[in-house]
């Protein structure tokens, strides 16, 4: 047991040493812009990747806007789960982040996708849908970036095949963002 624990360590550790910082700077770049043309912010995934999407939606809503000059206007699409419910069984469970951008999502605003394999059919419909709009659209994937590294405008792929050192990543990869934005002095 000890060996398993200290593998996935070591294993998680150089992943994490492998992430692109200059695509991370990117991301947080493209947030900030968001933030100052008060453009909406929607953050999608499935299973792990929604409670990253919940978790990326709490961390900037309260803790980098809180008592700021301009906060983040920013929307998980994975917390209404009674639209997502009736989405899912009246149409499709691939139209249930498109069928709220179709609602919300105006020219300028900005997608984050997560996707640990990149090939989330919902997702993929998602950015393709806020592309078409005029939205900007980052993906967070894994493996080789499946499908949403090619859609996305930019994407971050994490250099890993494993599931959950994706997932553990991407966590990782928000904290990064959420917590540079609040150690910003910019009252």
């Amino acid at each position: 047991m000890i060996d398993f624990i200290n593998n996935y360590i070591s294993e998680l550790q150089g992943t994490i040493a492998r992430l692109p910082v200059e695509q991370i700077e990117e991301v947080i770049k493209a947030v900030l812009e968001a933030r100052e043309r008060d453009a909406q912010i929607f953050v999608i995934g499935n299973g792990g990747s929604a409670a990253t999407a919940s978790h990326l939606a709490v961390d900037m809503g309260k803790g980098a806007s809180f008592g700021r000059r301009k906060r983040f206007r920013v929307m998980s699409l994975t917390d209404n789960v009674p639209w997502m419910s009736a989405l899912s069984n009246d149409l499709c469970y691939e139209d249930v982040f498109v069928e709220q951008l179709k609602n919300f999502a105006r020219p300028g605003d900005l997608l984050l996708a997560f996707s640990g394999s990149g090939s989330s059919e919902n997702v993929l419909r998602a950015v393709r849908y806020a592309n078409s709009i005029g939205c900007m659209t980052i993906g967070f994937a894994g493996y080789e970036g499946g499908k949403l590294k090619a859609e996305a405008q930019r994407c971050i792929v994490v250099p890993s095949n494993h599931m959950g050192r994706i997932e553990d990543s991407h966590m990782i990869l928000q904290h990064i963002l959420t917590y540079y934005l609040m150690s910003l002095n910019d009252n």
